[in-house]
């Protein structure tokens, strides 16, 4: 084995998005693509020589050559000893778990998360921190730095190595050490909630649909929820991790998971309903004909955290994404706990959470998590919601009616303009930004604007300050419509625009969410132009 230098030059578009560097699977084919990027996060890394990096992601097409291109580029820079998961396997919240568990430097994440798989889908790859974590944006404005400079990438001339097997072998003088990819993550579970409670549960006759949507979430699943808490065969379904997610999107929401939908408003349907997405790190949580709301299911959790072991003495407090629903901020405010609004990306809970500022973390595209670990994580908060469910003998619209009752609803939903002209979108953003100031004091659709800016954050832990986040219109009774560009998409852009009103009234509570909406709606489109400018009439995807 010899290590050889190979020059090369570099790619446009390498920037990391706010969750790694996503592209289309062609892309990432591109002689040298893949090896620039991993030589422009290695030269970042210091004190890294000997250390020991985790590696695995969701099993999507390219991932296993993906890894071994990682695995001799590690090698020709001298780490230690790299963890890599069965198969090239690990579920990006397990991947978080690893390097905290077995004090890694940091780890590689292979996953495009939510986005569709296959040779004609989406491939994906990110930087965790030592802390289990994203890497913050000092290092990814780093790594992006040195994509547009590179000259050079170093790599072992190595054979491809045996990963499915577990146990050691060595490439240059780098031990690989094929892991368990269940087994730590498993323990730290055990850890986290009353198990024994769940399993009563389910010995009671407690019925439970878990879509796994062909992605790596399955064997997760299965290994917990029919393993260790005794659910019926066959409770997780479409179980096995499939390269392109069986050809489903596999984003667990009402729209992509629809089969799960159906299966919980049929008449038989079992008492509780859950998916969770490519890399296992989001999840939809839904009772009999009654999909709750991510908004909802973070507050809810919050509520009633002291059910669960980790969280039985309390929580220090609640993180959001700015876009996220301020349900959780009643809660925080009844607990007498702080909740901090962020931009959307979970590296900005990570500080928090390190400074012990919180406990729980939320954001509305179906993420939820806690200090556990450093990421969002999909299986986790099916868990707590089953602890929930065996603590407290009630369903989930019984739960979430009952939440409703005392913090008041707040109507939510999210509307996603996705794949437009990229120009169209910067355009329709430049104008919202340019009314901002006249914005303030107009009456919209019989609402009076209290606010309207631009998102921003000054991080409280370490003073580092993040614009730009998202167009916000703040109205006088609390409601809310708020506007952003996704960075996950991989072809043109995506205009999200988030819609948002506060309910205290019960007899009120009970309306369908677009209709109670729709002045809002009308405010969004029009302020925004969204037809004039994109040339959409309606959204993609209504969430």
């Amino acid at each position: 084995m010899t290590i050889v230098t190979h020059t090369t030059q570099p790619f446009d578009g390498q920037k990391p998005g706010t969750s790694g560097l996503r592209k289309k699977v062609t892309v990432f084919q591109q002689p040298r693509y893949l090896e620039n990027f991993v030589q422009a996060l290695f030269d970042g890394l210091e004190g890294a020589q000997g250390s020991t990096l985790v590696l695995g992601g969701d099993g999507r097409f390219h991932n296993r050559q993906a890894v071994q291109v990682i695995l001799r580029m590690a090698a020709a820079h001298g780490f230690g000893r790299v963890l890599l998961g069965q198969g090239g396997i690990l579920s990006t919240p397990a991947a978080s778990c690893v390097i905290r568990a077995r004090g890694a430097y940091g780890g590689i994440v292979l996953s495009a998360s939510h986005n569709p798989g296959g040779a004609d889908g989406d491939f994906g790859i990110k930087y965790n921190v030592g802390n289990g974590g994203p890497a913050p944006e000092k290092i990814t404005d780093g790594i992006h730095a040195r994509t547009q400079q590179i000259t050079q990438y170093r790599i072992s001339d190595a054979a491809d190595i045996d990963i499915d097997t577990l146990g050691e072998r060595r490439i240059e003088g780098m031990v690989v050490e094929v892991i368990d990819p269940v087994a730590d993550y498993a323990a730290l579970m055990a850890e986290c909630f009353d198990f024994d409670a769940i399993r009563k549960l389910f010995a009671g006759g407690f019925r439970m649909r878990y879509d796994a949507m062909w992605a790596v979430g399955g064997p997760y699943a299965r290994a917990l929820i029919e393993g260790v808490l005794g659910a019926p065969a066959g409770t997780v379904v479409n179980a096995e991790p499939k390269e392109d997610f069986g050809g489903l999107h596999p984003d667990p929401n009402p729209v992509n998971a629809e089969d799960l939908i159906a299966h919980m408003a049929a008449a038989d349907a079992p008492d509780f309903g859950a998916a969770s997405d490519g890399d296992a790190d989001r999840n939809m949580i839904v009772g009999r004909n009654f999909p709750v709301a991510p908004s909802d299911s973070l507050a809810l959790l919050a509520a009633h955290a002291t059910v669960a072991p980790r969280y039985a003495e309390g929580i220090a407090g609640i993180a959001r994404s700015m876009p996220t629903s301020m349900a959780a901020d009643r809660v925080a405010a009844a607990l007498g706990v702080p909740c901090y609004e962020t931009p959307t990306g979970w590296k900005f809970f990570g500080n928090l959470l390190d400074a012990g500022k919180v406990t729980l973390c939320g954001e509305e595209s179906y993420g939820t998590g806690s200090d556990h670990v450093r990421e969002k994580d999909g299986l986790w908060a099916v868990l707590f919601w089953l602890n929930v469910l065996a603590a407290t003998g009630q369903s989930v619209e019984q739960l979430v009616r009952s939440h409703w009752a005392q913090y008041g609803r707040n109507y939510y939903s999210r509307h996603d303009y996705e794949g437009i002209d990229t120009a169209a979108a910067d355009k329709l953003m430049s104008g919202l930004r340019a009314q901002l100031p006249q914005l303030a004091g107009q009456v919209l659709e019989g609402r009076r604007v209290r606010q309207a800016d631009d998102f921003g954050y000054v991080d409280p832990v370490d003073g580092s300050k993040s614009a730009k986040q998202g167009v916000r219109i703040l109205f006088d009774d609390g409601s809310r419509v708020v506007f952003r560009l996704s960075g996950t998409g991989t072809e043109g852009a995506t205009l999200r625009v988030y819609l948002e009103r506060y309910e205290a009234d019960v007899a009120r509570q009970g309306e369908d969410t677009q209709a109670a909406l729709a002045p809002l709606i009308a405010v969004a489109r029009n302020v925004a132009r969204i037809a004039e400018i994109t040339g959409r009439k309606t959204p993609t995807v209504v969430t």
